[in-house]
């Protein structure tokens, strides 16, 4: 499996994690959960329709983090992502906590998906 990171992605990142400290350990196990399973697997993620775009795009809902122990089930983080199968790769386009905005910002995915991927 391929990762890929965006600029709005690793921006997003980067503002996050001076916040919440366990983010990159917490990314890596998201990482190993998308390398065996990175479609879509309701309800905690799935893919976004009516944006237009060809490929597949998926949300991911409750990632677990060490920073929310105790916080509930669905507090956390939230992930935008592109998965080809052919090649087996995977770009992350869009990372924010739940606390920020309740839904993605379809806008942002699609300007991102077209200038950073084609």
């Amino acid at each position: 499996m391929i990762f890929e990171y965006l600029p709005a992605y690793e921006k997003d990142f980067k503002r996050l994690a001076k916040k919440y400290r366990t983010l990159e350990r917490d990314m890596e196990v998201v990482k190993k959960v998308l390398h065996v399973r990175p479609d879509a697997l309701p309800p905690f993620s799935y893919r976004i329709s009516g944006l237009g775009i060809s490929s597949c795009v998926i949300k991911m809902k409750r990632i677990a983090s060490d920073s929310f122990k105790g916080k509930g089930n669905n507090s956390g983080f939230r992930l935008i992502y592109v998965y080809s199968k052919e090649p087996n790769k995977i770009v992350f386009i869009e990372l924010y906590h739940k606390s920020e905005k309740e839904v993605e910002d379809r806008q942002k995915i699609i300007l991102n998906f077209i200038y950073n991927i084609y």
